[in-house]
């Protein structure tokens, strides 16, 4: 297929740290046929033309086959190149096809390889053998294997890669191409024709796991059953189960997250401070890791161990159900130490702030690696940051409570989770809430009604298992209604299809303002305006907020900014809305407002 049909593999993953597959074998005996068929030249630019990166793994290689193709072309007779072999039953190609004086020829076949004993045992020469002469009838008189040794040597710890490459060359000229003659057998022609009517007839290709699966292409295809179709099945998916849990928590030190995390099944923690001693779980330490070997002293950043970690989960050889990164923000910062080391930099603003969009995005990258990990479970894990203040629209400032990670990366990784929570620890009482509000971050995309639970596992779970079967939590509802809103009236006793407020809730929380309305917010003692057109937020349906008239609000929100602005005195108390009672004074220039229908 890659001959006749021109089919591409898969890109090749190797294992180790030549990530670009420098060493594969197809390429690096392509190359080798390229220059035994034309110039050494020809041979490096058609190898180095395979790769999208050349690395010092490709130069080595390069050197090797700048050494051994003169040898080979040295030794190896005139004849013709890729001679095609073509019948109704077989289709071959002959590396090289030599002329005897007596009519007859030789087949050469190359191998970069030093497995000499397996390649002396295959059917391949034989085959050549038998249908060249079946095809053109001509006499085959010898058949060889060309073998062009492999140098494998790795580099040692102690040597810099001048040295290497030194003892490289070192072990090329000791090296010696070697050319053995086979014998031909037809019973090799039998058995290969036998297996060959063997694979047509079989209809179940079991596996065959060898040391030959780490040069294949579709080695995580069979070994893993990846699928690597790019088009998914036109079928539409099923979106009422959440199978994989992926929960962001946060909160204050020492209020239970690591606990609660440890409640997860099979456990693996990727630690980054230290704080692993209560628990049972097996962990990582994601921290520097130095070395001295000798004089030598080498070190691994933590962002290395944590993406190394992250390479190891990746294969699934494992029997872990849970992965938790502990705590999240340290590995940002390690990701940005990482990065000035890669950069050359010291501070983000040393490469024109180009260097912010690099960290971060190095960071993101990574970090969906983590989420699109085959685990149960996906837990990470954040101190809460309550630094900084907002200021709310009349003119309040009020403390911000979210994890501490920056706001561009914090957006981004709510949006990679099913939810958001915060750990809350009040004296003995360790709660999970998923409240969310302009002054608390949180969200996501699980409809909660019960916004705290017990901080337990069990608990938690309860949520997952109400949003997969679609019932709600159970929640208790205001003993009152409102009439205009806010304000605590008796409702009528009417028949349910005539009360609005006896819609269903999600529905009261998409009401849609039908003109400007102006609002006080009594518990956080400020002023709302909601435009005509926008929703109305939840806060406007709560007993704590009241609607006022435009006069109103603009007067009283005046005096509040007049007493908060004054600062030789005691801030007089802004004026508040007073409540109606059921006969107003006489006095008073308020209208009496009815409650709204």
């Amino acid at each position: 297929m890659r001959y006749l049909d021109k089919v591409k593999a898969l890109q090749w993953t190797p294992k180790g740290p030549d990530i670009y597959g420098a060493i594969n074998s197809l390429v690096i005996g392509q190359a080798l046929h390229t220059g035994i068929e034309k110039d050494v030249d020809t041979a490096i630019k058609e190898y180095f033309a395979s790769y999208p990166v050349i690395t010092d793994h490709h130069i080595d290689e390069a050197i090797k086959l700048e050494y051994l193709l003169p040898k080979v072309k040295e030794i190896l007779p005139e004849g013709q190149s890729e001679v095609q072999i073509m019948t109704s039953d077989f289709i071959g190609f002959i590396d090289r096809l030599t002329p005897n004086d007596d009519g007859t020829y030789d087949i050469y076949d190359f191998k970069y390889s030093n497995n000499i004993k397996n390649y002396l045992n295959s059917h391949q020469l034989h085959v050549y053998k038998y249908f060249y002469e079946k095809m053109t009838g001509k006499k085959i008189r010898r058949l060889y294997f060309v073998f062009v040794p492999k140098i494998q040597i790795k580099q040692k710890k102690t040597e810099d890669l001048r040295q290497y490459r030194e003892r490289i060359k070192s072990e090329l000229e000791k090296a010696e191409v070697k050319i053995i003659e086979v014998e031909f057998n037809y019973e090799k022609v039998i058995e290969f024709m036998a297996g060959v009517k063997h694979c047509l007839e079989l209809k179940d290709f079991n596996k065959n796991p060898n040391y030959l699966c780490d040069w294949c292409e579709y080695q995580e295809f069979c070994e893993k059953g990846w699928d690597y179709m790019l088009l998914p099945e036109n079928k539409r998916r099923n979106v009422d189960t959440i199978e994989k849990k992926v929960i962001w928590l946060y909160g204050s030190p020492f209020s239970g997250k690591t606990h609660l995390a440890n409640q997860f099944p099979d456990p693996l923690m990727l630690n980054t401070d230290g704080n692993i001693r209560f628990v049972d779980s097996p962990f990582i330490a994601i921290k520097d890791i130095v070395k001295i070997e000798g004089r030598v002293t080498k070190k691994t950043l933590a962002w290395e161990v944590f993406k190394d970690a992250i390479a190891e989960l990746e294969k699934k050889q494992n029997d872990f159900k849970t992965i938790v990164v502990d705590l999240l923000e340290d590995t940002y910062e390690h990701c940005r130490l990482y990065m000035y080391d890669k950069l050359g930099i010291t501070h983000e603003s040393d490469d024109s702030f180009r260097a912010w969009d690099k960290v971060r995005s190095e960071f993101l990258n990574t970090l969906k690696r983590l989420m699109n990990l085959d685990y149960e479970n996906i837990v990470l894990i954040s101190h809460e940051d309550t630094s900084k203040d907002i200021t709310k629209k009349g003119g309040d400032k009020v403390t911000s409570i979210k994890p501490n990670i920056n706001d561009k990366c914090a957006n981004k990784v709510a949006g990679m989770v099913d939810i958001v929570a915060r750990v809350i620890a009040d004296g003995d009482v360790r709660t999970l809430s998923f409240k969310t509000n302009e002054v608390i971050f949180g969200g996501g995309r699980l409809t909660v009604v019960n916004k705290e639970i017990p901080l337990e596992y069990s608990e938690l779970i309860k949520v997952y298992e109400e949003v997969n079967s679609g019932k709600k939590s159970e929640t208790t509802q205001p003993a009152a209604t409102t009439g205009r809103r806010g304000r605590n009236t008796p409702e009528p006793e009417k028949p349910a299809a005539q009360s609005p407020t006896s819609q269903p809730e999600e529905m009261q929380r998409k009401e849609i303002a039908d003109k400007d309305r102006y609002f006080y917010h009594s518990e956080s003692d400020s002023y709302w305006m909601v435009k005509k057109g926008e929703e109305l937020p939840i806060d406007m349906n709560a007993e704590i907020s009241i609607e006022l008239d435009k006069v109103e609000w603009e007067d009283q929100k005046k005096q509040a900014e007049a007493a908060t602005s004054k600062t030789d005195e005691k801030p007089a108390e802004p004026a508040k809305p007073e409540v109606k009672s059921e006969t107003p004074p006489a006095t008073s220039t308020r209208r009496t407002r009815k409650p709204r229908s």
